[in-house]
């Protein structure tokens, strides 16, 4: 095993214009709120096959940007020897903003895609 896709985030104006649409067209429920952020996903909830969606609140995406990205979870070794992993694999770490103390880490593929790397909430398929 390796690393699986656990979440997309999507960073727009209006979470609950865009929770309300996706959970119709996904037939997604709202799992968790953070602040004006939304986590929505399967009625069965998080761990699943399918990724969750994050709708993260940003007063104006920004347009160099690109507003959906990525987050993965390891599926078979702790956070620490999977961000290992990935640095051998090419992935940089990349600054957006974060203060440091973020659970995550905010690495680019070797195209400079942003993506995070969670702590682990996944357990193997």
């Amino acid at each position: 095993m390796a690393s699986r896709i656990s979440e997309l985030v999507l960073e727009c104006r209006d979470p609950e214009l865009l929770a309300r649409f996706w959970c119709e067209v996904l037939d997604f429920v709202e799992l968790d709120r953070d602040g004006e952020d939304i986590e929505i996903g399967p009625r069965e909830g998080f761990g699943g096959a399918r990724p969750t969606l994050i709708l993260s609140k940003q007063e104006r995406p920004q347009p160099d940007r690109t507003r959906l990205h990525i987050d993965v979870n390891a599926t078979d070794r702790d956070q620490d020897a999977e961000l290992e992993r990935l640095l051998a694999l090419g992935a940089r770490p990349a600054d957006v903003g974060q203060t440091g103390e973020e659970s995550w880490h905010v690495l680019a593929d070797p195209e400079g895609n942003v993506f995070c790397l969670l702590r682990r909430r996944l357990d193997p398929l």
